[in-house]
């Protein structure tokens, strides 16, 4: 994936200035996930902007490393999950997969180090007087009273807390830093604390573990990593994160990584909150992490989002400290996009209405040349099949239409896409008053939906034969929120669920070309919008097609 950069950012100015002043010959960056969840959309900015540096640059080179520091909450699945989407959006780390905890054994001993030169104490206080020891934004924190214990006991009650004699909770290592820093990051960090679980690359090795804060720059270093990418969020973590480092010899390390920050993703109609999205899922709102309502990258994928129109939108969204939302039909328009240009076009009758034209011979069947994607001419066309009995969609009749409606209507007149006209003649209905049928004739010498008196016709319908065409499944999905800012108003996000984001169609018509379909390729069902074969759900028997999105922006006319 070889794609230019047409223009670069203030990350890339600072790297371009880095190597210019030699003070790196080699860029190293990381991606460095939590493996406590599914990775979402607002990841997929962090994944390109970091792996795409490395391959802008000659020499440089981007690790994946899982900083699994919590055994409590991080599984294989994710692990895996987050293996699968990266290299499904583009990118390969080679050789360069780490995990913070291969780094357990040296994070301990920075830790006994840093005891050492009385820059870490244990500390007996719960978490919650922690806390209230803190202090806020406005009022300074105090010192705990297990503060100035000597460095012999400290390091004496470390070593219990590793050897398993300590209870959970009962105490905590922490860096001794400044209460009344009016950084509150900087106000005694704990670093270390007590958890008795197996983890799922240590096992039972350890029953201590470091805190994310401590571990992550230190990984970092360890790894040689130059430029540490991070969103803004953690800009006041920075202080941090450069004292850990200060506080080793430079010696122990490669190089010394410098923290940057850039504004997260922040897409409307939406939640990138790992917490929230883990609530969806385990209260089943949606089917699992992969539902193609959900913003994770399996979700995407899922519902047909391409790699490349994910890599385009965040070129498009670029790299700033900027705050701000970016409007969801925004990443609509890149898949548009791209589909318009590359997807073979079927018709498909998502709400079948019969039409029979009665003038038609019964036994006849013609085939009808229709092009296959007239955005590339070097497609070509494919054989559609007529006959007498076709589908055409409920919507594209109306027995008492408005002037506005071009469509079929009584005595109206219509063309069939690159078949004939046809004129309503007559409107069967059930006893409840259902229409369930259009009689029809057709002109003879309107072939090919050519007008042969020059007569003209507003109206043109996709259709499919009652004869060939083939039954699928149509999932059809809105925006899973149905307000820009879910919660805002409520302080509940699940107030703003949309609960008609999904709608099933199971008695949909496809024309028969769709037979020598991939399950891989992506169509547009000729004026209703862009769809995917479900990758777990749809077989070429019992095809299943998740809407990727529809043809037009029907949200931007939405009064918020």
């Amino acid at each position: 994936m070889n794609e230019v950069i047409e223009k670069k950012d203030f990350i890339r100015d600072i790297i371009d200035e880095d190597i210019k002043n030699g003070k790196h010959k080699k860029i190293k960056t990381r991606f460095p996930p939590e493996p406590n969840g599914y990775l979402h959309i607002g990841h997929a900015k962090s994944i390109c902007l970091n792996f795409g540096i490395s391959q802008e640059y000659q020499n440089a080179t981007c690790n994946l490393r899982f900083d699994d520091t919590n055994p409590e909450k991080e599984e294989m699945e994710y692990i895996d999950s987050i293996k699968e989407d990266v290299k499904w959006l583009g990118f390969d780390w080679g050789e360069n997969l780490f995990h913070a905890s291969c780094y357990f054994d040296k994070l301990h001993k920075f830790a006994v180090y840093l005891i050492e030169q009385g820059k870490a104490y244990v500390d007996n206080l719960s978490f919650e007087e922690i806390r209230e020891y803190r202090g806020t934004l406005t009022k300074a924190g105090k010192n705990s009273p297990y503060r100035d214990r000597s460095i012999e006991e400290n390091l004496n009650l470390f070593e219990e807390m590793r050897n398993g004699n300590v209870e959970e909770g009962k105490c905590v290592l922490r860096a001794k830093i400044d209460m009344k820093s009016p950084n509150l990051n900087m106000r005694d960090p704990v670093i270390y604390r007590v958890k008795k679980s197996d983890h799922p690359k240590t096992g039972d090795k350890w029953c201590i573990y470091p805190m994310y804060d401590f571990t992550h720059g230190y990984s970092d270093a360890i790894e040689g990593i130059t430029h540490s990418l991070c969103t803004l969020e953690f800009e006041d973590h920075r202080p941090l994160y450069d004292w850990f480092l200060d506080q080793l010899p430079a010696e122990w390390f490669p190089s010394r990584p410098r923290q940057i920050e850039f504004s997260r993703l922040e897409l409307t109609y939406t939640i990138m909150s790992k917490r929230m999205l883990i609530q969806l899922v385990k209260e089943n709102h949606v089917s699992g992490w992969n539902d193609p309502r959900m913003v994770t990258i399996s979700g995407f994928r899922r519902r047909g989002y391409t790699p490349k129109s994910i890599r385009e939108f965040m070129k498009g969204v670029g790299i700033s400290k900027s705050k701000g939302y970016v409007e969801f039909s925004n990443l609509e328009y890149y898949i548009r996009q791209e589909l318009n240009a590359t997807s073979p076009r079927v018709m498909a009758v998502i709400d079948p209405l019969k039409v029979v034209i009665t003038n038609y011979p019964e036994d006849k069947v013609e085939e009808f040349d229709v092009e296959i994607n007239p955005e590339d001419k070097s497609s070509g066309t494919r054989k559609v099949p007529f006959c007498r009995e076709i589908y055409i969609e409920k919507s594209d009749f109306m027995e008492e239409p408005s002037k506005k409606f071009f469509r079929l209507r009584p005595d109206g007149e219509v063309r069939l896409k690159n078949a004939y006209f046809i004129k309503c003649e007559e409107i069967i209905k059930d006893n409840k008053g259902n229409i369930i049928e259009l009689r029809c004739s057709y002109d003879p010498l309107s072939k090919g939906g050519n007008s042969p008196d020059g007569r003209k016709v507003k109206g043109t319908l996709h259709w499919v034969s009652v004869k060939h065409g083939k039954k699928i499944e149509v999932r059809e999905y809105d925006r899973l929120f149905k307000t820009e800012f879910p919660g805002k108003e409520t302080g509940n996000f699940l107030d703003d669920i949309n609960s008609e984001s999904l709608t099933i169609k199971k008695h949909c018509i496809i024309e028969p070309a769709f037979f020598d379909y991939n399950k891989n390729t992506r169509y547009q069902f000729m004026r209703n919008g862009y769809y995917y074969p479900d990758p777990f759900d749809s077989t070429k028997e019992k095809p299943v097609f998740n809407q990727i999105v529809k043809l037009k922006d029907t949200w931007q006319n939405v009064k918020k």
